[in-house]
């Protein structure tokens, strides 16, 4: 390589994307009981880590790990599947890292820190320069790249994504403040009362879960920290705040980066943790202009590409009429005289005669019964419906059989269906 060539080198090239794919998500309920959220579906044909990912992939990042814990069987057996095509030949890879008692046999990942230390020696051996920690399990799409040359051009400890957020939203988050030059002042994890921005009193800037480090550096703190009896082996909890302290933790502002097609008009960025967060950004997708475009080729969400065929809709009679209005259908999906408007068929759904779907985000290989009518609700994979079953009628019933939020959306797993005998 040429000294020219090399100048001009993306940096992204240097990296190595680590993804933090470990936690349940459990106020996603029983959504989560068989899977880790990273590995819950999303938008009709993705799982929830695939953006994380294909933003790694599409920043130009080919050297990938992902550290899963919690329940990973089918979040393997995806990433397995859809991510299988790095390379070694051309200096690629994609190491899966799972928690297996590397220190001790006694101790598994304590934390999103100790996720990482535990994988020092697999990440030293791929030599990267910078590494770009990530978590797994948000909605987004954003160009590590230009992060991390902000990282190099501000010679940065840490460098730290982060975005806007309403204070009373910011409690889940870790909050921080920075001076004018984007220099971070101070970080707290989680707080009760969140710190608002000077200028903005009713928000927070509210970490994103993403950082740059070069790779060294990190090592060394990954080791200090884990020397540190009273540690939480966390980032948010305790590495970032040391740096804050003791070194130079700099913010980058996620509208720096976020990708946007021509259509999309705000910085689009969720965390669906909640059954209601979840729905509602799987049912935005149905809007005529959808905050998240999924249909940019320039940034394409990289998923597992089942082969099967093509969606069929069937039936022309008056009242038995196989039709989708405002709604997205995924392969092998049959809608046999049955309706659906604004909702989400995922692959391999079947929809018996004289049935309807609004608003229903319904995950793979699920059975809609003839005549059933469903309202406002997620259906786990898999679900039989049976026939003539209505849901989204009566508040009271639907919250002695199924799992109703506040809100009044319905969660409907095989377990809940089973029990109605």
């Amino acid at each position: 390589m040429t000294g020219m060539e090399k100048r001009f080198q993306p940096l992204a090239r240097e990296a190595m994307a680590y993804v933090l794919a470990g936690g349940r998500g459990s106020r996603l309920m029983e959504l989560t009981d068989g899977r880790a959220k990273p590995a819950v579906y999303f938008g009709g044909m993705s799982r929830i880590i695939d953006f994380a990912l294909s933003n790694a992939l599409n920043s130009g990042i080919r050297r990938i790990g992902v550290a899963t814990q919690y329940k990973a069987h089918s979040l393997i057996r995806h990433m397995q599947r859809a991510w299988n095509f790095m390379r070694p030949e051309r200096n690629e890879s994609f190491d899966i890292l799972p928690a297996s008692q590397r220190i001790d046999e006694f101790h598994w990942y304590e934390g999103t820190a100790d996720a990482v230390f535990q994988n020092i020696d697999i990440i030293a051996a791929h030599d990267p320069k910078y590494i770009v920690i990530l978590a797994g399990d948000h909605i987004y799409k954003m160009d590590y790249e230009l992060m991390l040359q902000q990282h190099v051009r501000d010679g940065a400890d840490v460098t730290v994504g982060c975005l806007e957020v309403p204070r009373a939203d910011a409690r889940g988050f870790g909050v921080m403040a920075i001076d004018d030059a984007g220099r971070i002042t101070s970080f707290v994890e989680k707080p009760d009362h969140p710190p608002a921005m000077p200028d903005k009193p009713g928000m927070a800037l509210a970490s994103m879960g993403i950082y740059v480090f070069n790779t060294q550096f990190l090592f060394e703190q990954l080791r200090r920290d884990a020397d540190t009896p009273d540690s939480k082996r966390d980032f948010g909890n305790d590495i970032i705040p040391y740096i804050v302290k003791h070194g130079k933790a700099v913010a980058h502002l996620f509208s720096s980066s976020c990708i946007r097609a021509a259509e999309e008009i705000g910085e689009y960025w969720r965390d669906v943790g909640t059954l209601d967060a979840y729905w509602e950004a799987n049912i935005d997708l149905t809007d005529t202009v959808p905050k998240l475009n999924m249909y940019d080729r320039e940034w394409p969400i990289w998923t597992d590409q089942i082969i099967a065929a093509p969606a069929k809709f069937v039936h022309d009679e008056e009242g038995r009429r196989g039709s989708a209005i405002c709604s997205l259908i995924s392969q092998d999906c049959i809608v046999s005289g049955a309706t659906t408007y604004r909702s989400l068929l995922f692959t391999g759904v079947k929809m018996g005669s004289f049935s309807s779907v609004e608003e229903a985000v319904i995950l793979p290989y699920c059975n809609i019964g003839r005549g059933a009518s469903l309202k406002r609700c997620i259906i786990d994979s898999g679900v039989r419906i049976p026939e003539g079953l209505i849901v989204g009628e009566d508040p009271e019933l639907d919250g002695r059989r199924f799992r109703r939020t506040e809100s009044g959306l319905c969660l409907i797993t095989k377990a809940m269906i089973d029990r109605l005998g």
